[in-house]
Formats: C-alpha cells, sequence, structure tokens
C-alpha cells in the first residue's frame, strides 16, 4: 500500500474518508487509534494508505477536491501523469501521457507499412511521442529518424524516448506544427528534397466526432483541407523518388486519393480490418513523388479471426516487428 496523505487534522480526515468511501476506493487510517489511547488527538499524525492500484485514481479524486497540497509526495520514479509502455513485444519502451492520445496499432502499422532500407533518411509527421518513428527505427538499422511534432509536452516526451531507446545517433525530435511555413521547416533542419520517405498520421475524425479531451481532439479531429496541408508538407520534405506512408480511416479513402493526385502516383492501398468478414476501419497508403503508375489494392490484413482472436499476421506485424509489403 502507498501513504496518500498524512495529518493530525480530524476533520480533514473525516472529509478524505468520506471522498474516498464515495469514490468506493478501499483504504485504511494508521494511528488513529494510538492517538485516541494516547489522549493526543490532534498532536500525533494519521496516515491515509490506498493499495497501488488505486493511487492514481485516489490521488486524482484528492486533486479534483481542491486538495492537492495534501498529498504525499511520490516515491522516487514513480509518475502520476505518464506511463511507461512496452510495444513491439518489449522491443521498444515508449514514455506516454496517461491521459490524452495514446499509442495504438495505428503507429506500429503506420511503422511496418513504410518501405524503408538502411540509410534512408525518414521523417515522421504529427510524431506525438514518436512511436511510429522509432518503431521503424527499431526494425530498420541504419535510418535516422526526424520526429516532428507541434505540442511541445509531446515533442519533449518524443526525445526522451528517443534516449531511452538508444536512438540518440539517428534520431531527432523537433517541435513544429506539419503547417508551418517552409523557412520554419529549414530553420529546423529539415530542408526541401531532403528525406527518402515521410510517414504520417494525420488527424482524420470529422469534427462532429468530437472527444471531450483536449489532447485526443488535437490528435484525432481534422479541420477542412488539413489533409492537403499535411500532403503538401510531405511533399516538400521528400525528393523527386521519395515515398510517402499513411494511416486513414477507410471511409476516408477517396479524400486521401484525392489529396495524392496532384504529386503523387503508384499508390498502393492495404485495407485493414478489425476483425475479418467486417468492413475495413483502416486503409495503409504508400504513395510515390512524381510517379505515374496506377493504384494496386492489396489483399485486406485482419487484425482479428471471426472469433476476434488476433491473426498470425497481424500479431507478427504488432508483436514480432515484420514488415507490410506495400
Amino acid at each position: 500500500m502507498q501513504e496518500l496523505v498524512r495529518t493530525n487534522n480530524a476533520v480533514l480526515i473525516t472529509a478524505i474518508e468520506a471522498l474516498l468511501k464515495g469514490a468506493e476506493i478501499p483504504h485504511v487510517v494508521l494511528d488513529r487509534n494510538m492517538s485516541v489511547l494516547e489522549g493526543s488527538l490532534g498532536i500525533l499524525t494519521c496516515r491515509i494508505l490506498v493499495d497501488d492500484e488505486h493511487r492514481q485514481s485516489a490521488r486524482r479524486l484528492l486533486a479534483d477536491a481542491g486538495l492537492a497540497h495534501e498529498l504525499r509526495p511520490l516515491p522516487p520514479g514513480q509518475d502520476d501523469e505518464h506511463t511507461n509502455d512496452a510495444v513491439l513485444g518489449g522491443r521498444l519502451r515508449l514514455t506516454q501521457k496517461k491521459i490524452g492520445h495514446r499509442v495504438g496499432h495505428d503507429a506500429i502499422l503506420l511503422a511496418a507499412a513504410a518501405a524503408a532500407k538502411p540509410g534512408d533518411r525518414i521523417a515522421e509527421l504529427g510524431a506525438g511521442v514518436g512511436a511510429a518513428g522509432l518503431a521503424l527505427a527499431a526494425r530498420v538499422p541504419g535510418v535516422s529518424v526526424m520526429l516532428v511534432e507541434r505540442d511541445p509536452d509531446l515533442a519533449e516526451i518524443a526525445a526522451e524516448n528517443i534516449a531511452r531507446n538508444g536512438f540518440e545517433s539517428r534520431a531527432a525530435a523537433v517541435m513544429l506544427d506539419v503547417t508551418a511555413p517552409p523557412d520554419a521547416f529549414t530553420a529546423a533542419g529539415l530542408a526541401p528534397g531532403s528525406f527518402d520517405c515521410v510517414l504520417m498520421n494525420p488527424p482524420f475524425n470529422e469534427p462532429r466526432n468530437v472527444s471531450p479531451d483536449a489532447g485526443k481532439r488535437t490528435a484525432h479531429v481534422a479541420p477542412d483541407g488539413s489533409l492537403a496541408k499535411w500532403v503538401d508538407a510531405a511533399s516538400w520534405l521528400l525528393h523527386s523518388a521519395g515515398t510517402l506512408t499513411m494511416i486513414w480511416r477507410a471511409d476516408g479513402l477517396a479524400q486521401v486519393l484525392s489529396a495524392l493526385e496532384a504529386g503523387f502516383g503508384g499508390i498502393v492501398v492495404l485495407p485493414v480490418h478489425g476483425r475479418a468478414g467486417q468492413p475495413a476501419i483502416r486503409v495503409l497508403v504508400k504513395a510515390s513523388k512524381g510517379s505515374r503508375a496506377p493504384l494496386t489494392l492489396l489483399p485486406a490484413l485482419d487484425l482479428n479471426d471471426t472469433a476476434g482472436k488476433p491473426t498470425v499476421r497481424a500479431e507478427d506485424v504488432l508483436r514480432h516487428g515484420q514488415a507490410l509489403a506495400l
């Protein structure tokens, strides 16, 4: 168990107990009986403890009640705001925020679909904490990765994740809005035509599908015309034979094809189904800058079979780091 509050204020103890009971959070109060026996109530401190599994919710409850100043400091190495998670079967460790957009299958699928080879220079636009770019770095030795993220907190976490996974020599994070003007990209070390591959997982939900969480809204909701701006940024970064790889919601494939029409060709589309036999939920799209080759539609990837069990192919990609051939 962990100590939540230490106080000799009997009224405060009663109030905190009421909050915890109301939230059905199990807890114990230590040293209360000793204070009563010694006749020293109000002098000896009492300690309120909660189980480890309820620590986060209990601390958030008290903070929301205006009692954050009463909380005991967390033990070294513990953090109420972030988690440390393993992806790719433990080959990649990521710090990310507990609240807001969280790394999911999309980032790993995006990395698996990228046509990168050792020595390539990669840019990930809207990188968040760097999941896709670093997953690609873990899969393909010798690539260099630039993680581009406009949120300063996420860009800082991305830099931490680079160091945590030992990629300092071939990865970097920069705080920059994808829609920034070209001179801002150049100033950040992102020169035109200097990348072999661009990855991106742009916000793709319609504005009407709004999350109450601000972080999720930013990550998920696509303002009108935003996709075209992201594609333009990718085209500006890529050299004449560079490739763009992206993931988008399946029912928005027409938007993707329209955005790519002017500057890209050789488009390859891989539908992704959450469950076999059900409509696709995502499309992975690879496009080559300046190509005139026709579109190719690949056989679908099923993440789960008809019974809801992960497929072998999905496990190979999501857990074992195998590539998807687009």
